[in-house]
């Protein structure tokens, strides 16, 4: 398909989108309006009856905790095609040379850029695990967390460059992170069964209201998103960083059999 006939496609499929979205931002409340009949019963049975702060992670991982299992699938879904569709077009190999377009000046890090992101890659990674831990406590969780721990390690690249960041990041640690995270969000809800209650219902001690170990198997869902998001995200930064990789030298004659 030409670029222009993907253009006329994209503008058809706007317009079609278009009379839905205006229907639903005009049926947006108002700024500010008080909060919906759903928030105020969730903000009064959840604190009590499953011993978290946070009533965003009672409802992604408890109440709606279905629904949360199938995004975390639709994710896994969505790497695993930019992965294959990646590698698919390169290869599976590797290299730690960063491509190099002839005419460019490669320019130096500077010594402050190195320092600030040595310094500023333990604690954005600290501040990852700490919204991480802190899910049934205070905003934050899984997901959120999740990237914030991916983020940082891109300061791995900013700081040490290109082989640096090949060095520090395996992909095979990746995809048993990602892949290892969507399956223990998975058993989360097949292990109560085995017990005799429902799919994802809880069967750990809740805890202490607003400590951090409560909420029971919410914490074990929420580390499974953490790992899955970490890992999946990193997949995908380094999927891209792949992509300006340096070409290997073809091979002479006999060289493999040598």
């Amino acid at each position: 398909m030409s670029p222009n006939a993907r253009i006329v496609l994209l503008a058809l499929a706007g317009l079609a989108l278009l009379p839905g979205a205006a229907a639903v931002i005009a049926g947006l409340p108002p700024f500010g309006s008080t909060i919906a009949q759903y928030g105020e019963r969730i903000n009064a049975v959840a604190p009590e009856a499953r011993h978290v702060a946070n009533m965003v992670s009672a409802i992604n991982f408890d109440l709606r905790g279905l629904d949360t299992l199938g995004e975390e699938f639709m994710l896994l879904a969505a790497i695993t095609g930019t992965v294959v569709l990646l590698r698919g077009r390169r290869g599976e190999g590797n290299t730690e040379r960063a491509m190099r377009r002839p005419g460019r000046a490669v320019i130096p890090r500077s010594e402050a850029v190195v320092l600030a992101c040595r310094i500023a890659g333990p604690l954005t990674a600290l501040f990852g695990l700490y919204v991480v831990l802190h899910a049934t406590v205070t905003p934050g969780g899984g997901f959120q967390g999740g990237v914030i721990l991916a983020s940082g390690t891109l300061l791995i690249y900013l700081g040490e460059g290109y082989a640096g960041w090949r060095d520090a990041i395996r992909s095979h640690w990746l995809d048993a992170l990602e892949g290892g995270g969507a399956l223990l969000f998975a058993l989360c809800g097949l292990a109560p069964m085995l017990t005799g209650a429902a799919f994802m219902q809880n069967i750990l001690p809740l805890g202490t209201f607003r400590d951090l170990f409560s909420g029971g198997l919410m914490l074990v869902e929420n580390l499974g998103v953490a790992l899955a998001v970490t890992g999946g995200f990193t997949q995908l930064f380094l999927e891209f960083m792949e992509e300006t990789r340096e070409a290997r030298e073809p091979e002479e004659p006999g060289e493999e059999s040598a």
